[in-house]
This record gives C-alpha cells, structure tokens and sequence, in this order.
C-alpha cells in the first residue's frame, strides 16, 4: 500500500468516522447537560424564542460599533478567510470529485483563477490572524495550545494543497494517474487531520456557534434585553 492508498483509504475513513463521531458526541453532550429552570416571568411583549434566538445569531453576523476598529478588523477578516475556504473547497473541480467520490453528489466547479484568488486570500487571512494574535497584547494572554494546534490543521490543508497544482483543474480531473502521489497524499493527509481535530478543538464553533448565539438571545429576551 502506497502512502497515497493510505490516504484515500484507512487514513481517510477513519478521520470521517473520528470527524462524525466527535461531532455527535460533542452535540449530544451539550443536550444532555443539566439546566438551570427560569423561575422568573418573561418579560412582556418581547418576541418568541425562536425569533430571538435567530436575531441573535444574525446579530452577531457584526460586531457593534462600540468595541471599536479593531473588531471591525477582526471581522473583516473573518469574512475574507470563511468565504475564501467556503469557495475553495466546494468550487474547486478536483474537491468536487473527490466528494463525489464519497458521497455521489457533484455541481459544477468555478473557474481556476477564482480557485487561485480565493487560496491566495485565504492564506493571507490566516496569516494576519496569525499576526493578529502574536501581535496584541490582549490575545497574547489568551491564547493557548488549542489556538497554535486549530491554526496550524486549517493552514497545513491550504498551503499544501496550493504545492499540489500544476496544471488546470479540468487536466487534473480527466487524468487517470496521479502525476506527483506523495504531494497530494500529504494534502490529504493534513485534510484528514482537520477532520479528526475538528470536534476536540476550536473548529468546532463552525456549529457551536447557532446555539451559543441562539442560547443568549433567548436569555437575554426572557430578560427583556434588546439585542
């Protein structure tokens, strides 16, 4: 067995059922925690739980003006950095096959120079999120291990995907022999590993979040606190 079959085989299942498994086990820990009953009355004429909670979550969508340029920033390159994986991931022509493979489910790809502009912003995000955090005072006291290890799993894909591409994705697709193996089995391989990290670590906000935000809009107008 090659390390490529490694990669596309054992190493790639085992991270789907790590990736799924932790996930649910995260998810159903939540559910299952103990929680406090509000005794109190809701305050009157404020809306259901439900719209509260889904004003919540859109208003976190941006930061208010009171937390000042920084924030902004912040936010600002959180956008740059989701959107460009979002689009990398699902728009590239080779990603779309190879989760197709998986799954039987396939759309059509962007064009390469989106692909290649969307990789290139997305580097440069996490990379001033890198500079962001070694940089101010306030996040260096913060941060922990969690943050180095999350950081590294999301840029190790990046940059080792972007070391795989040497010709158009339509080329890539349509060829039936992998031309450099042992490179994109190290692409895969650091895709895996976001994959087994993803539930024991920070990346687990991409679905944490809807219920954090949700959670504290539906306290706050029990409250009667406008968000």
């Amino acid at each position: 067995m090659t390390l490529l079959d490694f990669a596309r085989g054992p190493a790639l299942y085992l991270s789907l059922f790590i990736f799924v498994l932790g996930t649910g086990w995260r998810l159903l820990h939540l559910w299952r925690r103990p929680r406090m009953p509000d005794l109190s009355p809701a305050r009157e004429g404020m809306p259901s739980n439900a719209v509260a909670a889904r004003k919540a979550i859109v208003r976190g969508m941006w930061p208010r003006q009171e937390f000042g340029q920084a924030a902004l920033v912040t936010t600002y390159n959180g956008y740059i950095f989701h959107i460009g994986l979002a689009v990398v991931f699902l728009g590239y022509a080779p990603h779309i096959a190879f989760i197709q493979r998986i799954t039987w489910l396939s759309w059509p790809a962007l064009p390469d120079v989106v692909m290649y502009f969307a990789a290139a912003a997305t580097i440069l995000s996490l990379l001033f999120a890198l500079y962001w955090r070694l940089t101010d005072a306030v996040l260096q006291r913060i941060s922990n291990s969690n943050d180095w290890i999350t950081w590294t799993v999301t840029f190790l894909p990046m940059i080792t995907g972007m070391a795989v591409i040497n010709e158009s994705s339509a080329i890539t697709v349509a060829r039936e022999q992998v031309i450099y193996p042992t490179p994109l089995a190290i692409h895969l391989l650091s895709l895996e590993l976001l994959l087994i990290w993803f539930p024991f670590g920070k990346l687990m906000h991409a679905i944490l979040f809807a219920f954090s935000r949700g959670s504290t809009g539906i306290r706050f107008n029990h409250r009667g606190v406008e968000l």
